[in-house]
């Protein structure tokens, strides 16, 4: 996720780190390298003069200029412009006075809606709710089956018609199924088109002004960058908006759809896919979002996720030791072995300070082989080794390499991107951010 945008920023922190204290002139040299960097992620124009000016506002101010660590002064202030750009706040859904609430998923061909109203529908599900899915997409020939599908295999009842019927017959046959089930929550699946036409956006119109949903999210594919920004403007201007849900972020590596899409359109980003699997949805933090973007990992996602794949008892035993340190090398293996609950390895090596650098390369090989490497090494140490990995020198580092079937160079590797993620979880509990912080992010 956003690979590019992450390691060239990185590296210009890296650079600063290097510097000392700071000049004027150095911090104006800065910002034009990452005004560069938020142009060619496809970062919409305006919002990055709004971000470069903000930033420098702060950065020219004496408690940076005259700071001992300058640098980091620096990445604070541009994480908390990040989190303002990408609005601030985290928005969730808005239900209605009395239930059954109604969820209509709009978007254009291709960007996922289908599969975007099963894992929303699953997200609600899990939250102690009951949704009905609609299939109202009768343009789509596939549409109807699909979701289907999706409802049989998540255990969510799904309203459906034959294709002659129109959407708005099919929604109205809908709630009153919803009202007979007591459902609480309706998700509808609308029509989209290749592109935008006025018959897609009057059939919409009409459609919400028939059923009055508390919710309109607009489902658009990250990956299509400024088009995306472009779409969910139209929308909002002859629909209109109360959310986002953006797809395939996981595939973003330049960022700038979502580095744009509110900002240009004040819509909020509530959900976001990140994955092919129906789990593999999350609702959108922008703090969370501009945390990864710089490299410095996302420890509550990734204690989120371990509380769904562990019991509630050993997601506490977790979080007490990753915010003391006390996390080792034993708990990282059983980490790895729960993958499967919790998302592939470069989502989760994404979550972890200090390792975030390492996903791209991960997600673009075998991760099945790189986890058993992985979890090779560790098995071949010792049960003191795996608690206490200070103590493995120089021939431990070579007997546990020959053990695994690896390198030392393998072992080294792994032991200096754990240690590296201790100290940085340690220091996010406790709100700093270590001195060496930039050479943990690159050098």
């Amino acid at each position: 996720m956003f690979e590019s945008l992450t390691q060239k920023l990185s590296k210009l922190f890296s650079r600063l780190g290097n510097k000392g204290r700071l000049s004027e002139k150095d911090i104006d040299e800065a910002l034009r390298e990452i005004r560069l960097t938020l142009l060619e992620a496809d970062v919409n124009f305006k919002v990055v003069k709004s971000f470069v000016a903000g930033v420098r506002e702060q950065a020219l101010t004496a408690n940076v200029l005259e700071s001992l660590t300058p640098a980091q002064q620096i990445i604070k202030i541009v994480n908390e412009e990040l989190v303002v750009v990408l609005g601030k706040e985290p928005s969730r859904l808005a239900a209605a006075s009395r239930p059954p609430s109604i969820a209509m998923l709009v978007g254009l061909q291709g960007s996922g809606k289908t599969t975007t109203a099963a894992k929303l529908a699953l997200h609600i599900k899990n939250s102690g709710q009951r949704p009905l899915l609609v299939a109202a997409d009768t343009r789509r020939p596939a549409a109807i089956d699909q979701l289907v599908v999706l409802g049989r295999q998540l255990d969510i009842p799904v309203y459906s018609e034959d294709a002659s019927a129109t959407p708005l017959t099919i929604c109205r046959q809908a709630l009153k199924q919803a009202e007979r089930i007591g459902a609480t929550w309706v998700i509808i699946d609308t029509q989209g088109r290749l592109h935008i036409d006025k018959a897609l956006m009057d059939e919409l119109a009409r459609l919400k002004s028939e059923i009055k949903p508390s919710e309109v999210l607009l489902v658009v594919d990250a990956m299509t960058g400024q088009d995306a920004v472009n779409t969910a403007e139209e929308f909002n201007k002859n629909v209109g908006l109360t959310g986002l849900v953006l797809t395939k972020i996981d595939g973003d590596a330049r960022g700038g759809a979502a580095l744009s899409i509110r900002f240009v359109t004040g819509v909020p980003v509530k959900f976001i896919g990140i994955g092919e699997k129906v789990s593999d949805f999350e609702p959108f933090y922008p703090e969370r979002l501009a945390s990864r973007i710089l490299g410095m990992g996302d420890v509550l996602t990734l204690i989120e996720k371990a509380e769904k794949a562990f019991d509630e008892q050993r997601a506490k035993q977790l979080e007490k030791k990753m915010r003391t340190s006390g996390f080792n090398l034993e708990d990282l293996l059983v980490q790895l072995r729960q993958i499967e609950k919790m998302g592939t390895l470069s989502q989760l090596v994404e979550l972890l300070p200090g390792f975030s650098k390492f996903a791209p390369s991960i997600g673009h090989g075998d991760e099945e082989n790189r986890l058993r490497k992985i979890e090779a090494i560790i098995l071949s140490m010792t049960l003191e080794e795996r608690r206490n990995p200070t103590i493995i020198g120089g021939s431990r580092r070579r007997r546990i390499a020959k053990g695994s079937g690896t390198t030392p160079g393998d072992v080294n590797q792994l032991l200096n991107q754990f240690y590296q993620m201790q100290r940085l979880t340690k220091m996010a509990a406790k709100g700093k951010l270590p001195r060496d912080l930039m050479g943990m992010m690159g050098r």
